[in-house]
């Protein structure tokens, strides 16, 4: 008998077959590389038992002057900041009624809880949400307590009427008009979609778009609400596509609400309307990416406006100040920005620019620096390492002074098993403490991202698995990386060994699955019965950690798994079979007896408290003749 060490390349290649990916990884979940072996990845914690209402698809996190620890989140619904665990609403009023000077009528009918509200030119959708103040009862147990409160708007009849749902039941037929000084409803921003949503039929897409019927249109989508903050020393700046520019001063506290930067003392041709922002890091300009020119309404999609040098609330360009603009050329509409080295990244929809601060008179330029690129969503840039990498419509790229096609071992795994309707929920986020950048993005059929891939840019590897996010945060404010969960949840990443996110700590199955390798040339059948598995289970947390190793034999090269005759040479259809066992702490051997040319090599847990990583197991072998 002869001993074979098995050693395998890092990172997960899908690129070529089972067989021609000989000495590689072929599948995996929850792992990643660290010094060339695979590793089961850290858990997750929850933060709270806190809740915030909608999807998040936002995240920043920073820390106040008063050393405070925040995070800006941002769903389909609202905008929160967290504080100690705890989300404050912050989102901002769209449009305040007062009843000295437009009445507001809320009328109530028996044994519903339904209250009805005329409001004149409301602008509200379902979904919105509303707050009253100053109300008296309606009678029949619709009380000033159930009034004053805010509400979801349930039901819009008209421009001018819309349905709310009360906490109590109304009886009897009083009804009542509010027309006093007192009262007044206060709407916050219009909610936007959750995902996308596609829209089909005449009129949805390009006039006999193929794979459509003669004369008749195709499809297409509309985007999801998508907000997009930073940071202007410790307050932060918000908005979302075509909304107006607001900001939260964090003096003020989480009991405010963010407020218009238009109406700031000694606000001056502040964008009306814009698509993205960035605020420069070390020059302190704030971008408005894809607005209205100063002086118009329409929104340009390809022209950038910036304020004045370290203020937010001077636009108008003048001899005195900084503040200007300027048009892209290339690609229909600007996606993103990012902040680079000493310069602001932006991407188009077509092309890579950089702009570069040059001073008076014409203050920034812009210099193209990728042509005919693609970038996925808003939110599939991560910065690391001083280099910037992204996420496009079928491929990978980064920019690290010139743009380049990353060379990912997953393109065609990631982008053949892609849901192309919902482009826009990709997002990018750094794990810089293991040398990642994560993707995350939904899989064919669904409609919220289940599905990462991880680019260690430290060793060149790619690998990836199976996880349900929408946002993602690096450490840096915050001792752990934090990600939004689809139950409105913020979690710690790399925080334990488990999944914390309930009460009830759950275990993580994780995987990694080798590609088909000869046990000599290929040429003669092996028998194996003895493996030294070579597994580590530092870290881990349980009293007795364990790992299931499951060999898989084939008699032939590329004849997949398990679908090969018998060993007797018949044609009945007898499955080869495989060898699973247990590894523990101190398992040094395992007896096995399993035959064939080739093997694949699995290694998996799935129980609480076990960190593992695998380094190079061996086989204890011989020839078993060439039938």
């Amino acid at each position: 008998m002869s001993l074979k060490k098995i050693t395998f390349k890092p990172g997960v290649n899908r690129e070529r077959t089972r067989y021609t990916n000989e000495g590689g990884w072929f599948d995996c979940d929850k792992i990643r590389f660290r010094q060339g072996s695979p590793e089961k990845i850290g858990g997750w914690t929850r933060i709270s038992d806190n809740t915030f209402d909608g999807k998040a698809r936002s995240l920043r996190a920073w820390t106040t002057l008063g050393n405070i620890p925040l995070v800006g989140v941002g769903t389909h619904k609202k905008f929160y900041v967290e504080e100690g665990g705890r989300y404050y609403d912050i989102t901002p009023v769209r449009k305040t009624t007062t009843a000295s000077v437009s009445t507001i009528n809320l009328a109530r009918t028996d044994g519903s809880a339904t209250i009805t509200v005329t409001d004149t030119g409301h602008g509200a959708e379902i979904g919105d949400f509303v707050t009253f103040a100053g109300f008296t009862t309606l009678g029949g147990g619709i009380t000033a307590a159930v009034l004053n409160k805010e509400h979801e708007i349930t039901g819009v009849t008209s421009a001018n009427v819309y349905t709310f749902t009360a906490t109590a039941t109304s009886t009897g037929d009083a009804n009542l008009d509010y027309t006093s000084s007192s009262q007044t409803a206060e709407y916050q921003e219009n909610i936007g979609k959750e995902g996308q949503a596609a829209l089909t039929g005449w009129g949805g897409g390009a006039w006999n778009e193929t794979g459509t019927t003669w004369g008749n249109g195709g499809s297409t989508t509309f985007g999801i609400r998508l907000w997009h903050q930073q940071n202007f020393g410790e307050d932060l700046v918000l908005g979302f596509d075509g909304g107006k520019l607001y900001t939260w001063d964090a003096t003020n506290g989480t009991s405010t609400r963010g407020v218009l930067v238009s109406g700031l003392p000694g606000a001056s041709g502040v964008p009306t309307s814009h698509n993205n922002l960035v605020v420069s890091d070390v020059s302190r300009f704030v971008f408005c990416l894809g607005a209205n020119p100063f002086g118009a309404a329409d929104l340009d999609p390809l022209l950038i406006r910036w304020s004045d040098q370290e203020s937010l609330v001077d636009w108008t360009p003048s001899a005195t100040n900084q503040a200007g603009s300027l048009r892209l050329s290339q690609g229909s509409k600007i996606v993103t920005g990012a902040n680079s080295r000493q310069s602001v990244l932006v991407w188009t929809d077509a092309a890579l620019y950089s702009l570069q601060y040059i001073g008076a008179p014409i203050v920034w330029g812009a210099n193209l620096v990728g042509e005919n690129i693609s970038i996925a969503s808003k939110n599939a840039v991560a910065y690391a390492n001083g280099i910037a990498y992204w996420m496009g419509t079928d491929k990978f790229y980064k920019y690290d002074g010139r743009t380049e096609t990353l060379n990912c071992d997953l393109r065609r795994y990631v982008f053949n098993d892609f849901n192309e309707d919902q482009y826009e929920q990709v997002f990018a986020g750094t794990n810089e403490s293991f040398n990642e950048i994560w993707w995350f993005y939904c899989a064919t059929g669904s409609d919220v991202p289940n599905r990462y891939i991880i680019y260690n840019y430290a060793e060149n590897v790619w690998y990836f698995g199976n996880l349900t996010r929408t946002a993602w945060v690096d450490s840096g404010a915050r001792d752990h990386p934090l990600a939004a969960t689809t139950s409105g949840k913020l979690v710690e990443h790399e925080q334990g060994l488990d999944d914390n996110e309930t009460t009830t700590p759950a275990a993580i199955t994780a995987f990694i699955t080798s590609a088909d390798f000869d046990l000599d040339d290929g040429h003669r059948l092996f028998l194996v019965n003895r493996i030294m598995p070579d597994v580590t289970f530092d870290g881990s947390t349980a009293v007795s950690p364990s790992v299931t190793l499951t060999l898989d034999p084939l008699t032939n090269s590329g004849s997949g798994i398990k679908s090969t005759p018998s060993e007797g040479g018949n044609s009945s259809g007898t499955v080869t079979r495989s060898a699973t066992s247990p590894v523990e702490t101190f398992t040094d051997q395992l007896d096995v007896r399993i035959r064939g040319r080739q093997l694949n090599l699995k290694i998996q847990s799935n129980t609480v408290g076990v960190q593992w990583q695998l380094g190079s197991p061996r086989l204890d072998m011989r020839p078993d003749g060439r039938r």
